[in-house]
């Protein structure tokens, strides 16, 4: 067997240790695709911002998931993904309150609701008033036509706005759906939450 030159060992060191390097890399990227985004703590009180990377947004998961918390998802991301991304439903989750395909936006908080007293009777007009405020991104037409001022064809044409919008991530938004006018507004906002 031939004997390397100093050169060529030198090359063929160089040439291991650029491979080893990117798959390092790639191995520590792909590891990390499923943790969330720690929320970094500024030296003066809670607040923090989070830089998005151009095409990422970051949202909100909370409710009935294995591990709540805030994530970051490629942009187009829907409200499944998030709820994946989440560790999936926790038991007792009421997934069909929610609409699952929706785009997500970022800043948006997904809100998985748990089974319980409030669910079974959000159905039910003058109920929802004392369960408190009813989240935007997962409020049911049902839960809208209790609100004053709201009725079915308007609640419809709310769902329809947040589905075709990829969710909302204000009650300001709703300013843009026919048939909600000012007064209509301040009672949307009494009784929903981002």
């Amino acid at each position: 067997m031939p004997e390397l030159s100093r050169s060529q060992v030198f090359v063929y060191g160089a040439v291991a240790i650029a491979l080893l390097l990117v798959g390092a890399r790639a191995i520590r990227a792909e590891g990390s695709g499923g943790a969330p985004v720690p929320p970094p703590v500024a030296a003066e009180g809670n607040s923090f911002s989070i830089e998005s990377g151009g095409s990422d947004i970051v949202v909100d998961v909370t409710g009935a998931v294995q591990r709540p918390g805030v994530y970051r998802l490629p942009a187009g991301a829907r409200v499944i993904d998030a709820i994946g991304r989440a560790g999936g439903t926790a038991g007792g989750a009421t997934v069909e309150a929610i609409n699952r395909a929706a785009r997500l936006t970022d800043g948006q908080q997904v809100v998985v609701p748990e089974e319980g007293p409030a669910t079974a009777t959000a159905g039910v007009a003058g109920t929802a008033a004392e369960t408190g405020p009813i989240s935007l991104g997962s409020a049911t037409i049902g839960e809208l036509d209790t609100i004053d001022g709201i009725g079915p064809v308007t609640a419809q044409k709310i769902v329809e706005y947040r589905d075709q919008h990829g969710g909302l991530a204000s009650v300001d938004q709703l300013d843009e759906v026919s048939g909600i006018g000012p007064a209509t507004m301040e009672s949307l906002r009494a009784r929903l939450q981002p």
